[in-house]
């Protein structure tokens, strides 16, 4: 995104159709259940009885802020139809704060979000993303590395170690990693019946959760800005003083460690996970109902590949992307259009498309990532009524009180891991949070690599499990797994992994 601003925000849409193994064949499911109809009601009456006592002509809602928050996550596991979730959920809040002219201000923010630099950003990028992952499948660059992988990998649990180192060497950004190592591995976990959302776990688990531990990605390139902007840091210094928080990155770091524990058997499989790992399995259904519909890779089983597929028309269009990202100041914008430009001098003169050719490969590609990309945008108008009503400020105020040098940096950690839970707004958190959190370790004199540290893991954390968060509809988007599964089969993973760092903070608090 921008070096500017980049609100990293996304959605999942709602179940239903497919057969289960994500071919887009087979029963459709209803569109609503009478329990969903019924569901709404009640939650709308509540609603509504509690919009008539909100505070008119206010700055701070209090805790009303919270309300859309919990109508959005309680409507989420009723219906599991995340896409009218976050539309309602956003009505909710923008009636509470504007009343009668709720249906303006809603049309206002679809207006606005669209006019951001960042949405185009997304757009184009995402967009073009897809481009490059369909022009990779059509070439055969993606069955020949599929193969090579599979020599070497012959093993379940070899393959799914490939797939973890993969995604750590793919650290420049979550975006790339996901979309590429999604896209590439699920042909190469398949042929040994790791279910979808197995693979999709081990994917997600590489994005943020590497990206906010390496100093060379996009992440880095943000929030050292943050931190010039927010005072912390000396002007041009931003880079070094965000490399001060890195071993303070608990959950980065153990979320990212987690995985190969969980594919060796070190930690067991368990919750839902272990129910889809039986499905694959037991009935060789690798893909949970309603994949179909969000995996970016349709189409690709009509197209007929070259015979003699290259394993180097994969490697070198992935090693020019990471490259022109990184030597354009990790521009990943630049970086796209470049590695497309190189791809068609590319494969062009092998003959594997024509030019006409090439041009609709690239534009089908975009167009299996538009349904992702309108997720994303519905998501970045729930963060902008959620900046609207104060939910952010609510939340780190409400735990104020209680914080101590020593207990601020758990205290931030876990009020904004449930601020992101429910949000999914790591980057657009980090802007809205690090202005509050740095002055307040100042003030308390707490250690300002730790709590920064822990604010940074917080958004990690809302990346990695949200439901609606950018690296869950991506991921799923990329492996062609159902999102609401992914993102319900790994939440025992991250919880985990939260834990674990939540304790991690609570002993650096007292020792550091």
């Amino acid at each position: 995104m921008s070096n500017e601003v980049k609100e990293k925000s996304a959605v999942l849409p709602e179940t239903g159709g497919g057969n289960g193994n994500g071919d887009g064949k087979g029963k459709q499911t209803p569109t609503f259940s009478s329990s969903t109809l019924i569901g709404f009601g009640v939650m709308a009456a509540i609603a509504l009885g509690i919009i008539f006592l909100a505070p008119r002509g206010v700055e701070d809602y209090g805790i009303i802020s919270v309300i859309p928050a919990v109508f959005l996550i309680a409507y989420i596991f009723w219906t599991k139809r995340i896409l009218e979730s976050l539309i309602l959920a956003t009505l909710l809040g923008l009636v509470i704060v504007h009343k009668g002219g709720f249906f303006t201000a809603f049309m206002d923010i679809m207006l606005d979000v669209g006019m951001l630099e960042d949405t185009v950003w997304l757009f184009i990028v995402c967009g073009l993303m897809g481009s490059i992952i369909a022009l990779i499948e059509v070439s055969g660059g993606a069955h020949a590395f599929g193969e090579w992988v599979a020599k070497k990998a012959k093993t379940k649990k070899r393959t799914l170690i490939w797939t973890w180192l993969l995604g750590v060497a793919i650290f420049i950004d979550d975006y790339l990693n996901s979309l590429t190592v999604g896209s590439c591995m699920a042909p190469v976990t398949d042929k040994h019946k790791v279910s979808r959302e197995f693979l999709s776990y081990v994917v997600d688990s590489t994005a943020a959760p590497a990206c906010v531990i390496v100093p060379i990605t996009t992440w880095a390139v943000f929030a050292g800005g943050l931190l010039e902007i927010n005072g912390w840091a000396p002007d041009g210094e931003g880079l070094a003083y965000f490399i001060k928080t890195i071993p303070f990155n608990f959950y980065g770091w153990i979320a990212l460690i987690i995985v190969p524990l969980v594919i060796l058997g070190v930690i067991p499989v368990f919750g839902p996970m272990k129910k889809a790992e039986k499905r694959a399995i037991d009935t060789g259904v690798l893909a949970p109902e309603g994949s179909n519909k969000i995996d970016i890779s349709s189409g690709i089983e009509n197209i007929k590949l070259p015979s003699n597929a290259k394993i180097y028309n994969f490697f070198l269009p992935i090693i020019v992307l990471l490259v022109a990202t990184i030597a354009t100041g990790t521009d990943m914008m630049m970086g796209v259009v470049i590695t497309l430009a190189f791809m068609a001098v590319l494969y062009i003169p092998q003959k594997l498309l024509n030019a006409e050719e090439f041009a609709n490969e690239s534009v089908r590609g975009f167009k299996n990532m538009l349904y992702p990309l309108f997720l994303m945008y519905l998501a970045f108008m729930f963060a902008e009524m959620n900046t609207q009503i104060g939910f952010t400020k609510y939340m780190i105020e409400s735990g104020t009180p209680v914080m101590s040098p020593q207990t601020l940096p758990i205290m931030i950690f876990l009020i904004l891991s449930v601020q992101q839970f429910i949000t999914g707004t790591n980057w657009g958190m980090y802007i809205i949070a690090l202005p509050i959190v740095i002055p307040l370790a100042m003030n308390v004199g707490a250690s300002l690599p730790l709590t920064v540290g822990a604010t940074l893991s917080a958004g990690v954390f809302g990346s990695h499990i949200c439901f609606y968060s950018d690296a869950t509809v991506l991921t799923s988007a990329a492996t062609g797994c159902d999102n609401f599964r992914h993102a319900i089969t790994q939440m025992p993973f991250g919880f985990l992994a939260a834990a674990l760092s939540a304790v991690g903070f609570a002993i650096a608090g007292f020792v550091v």
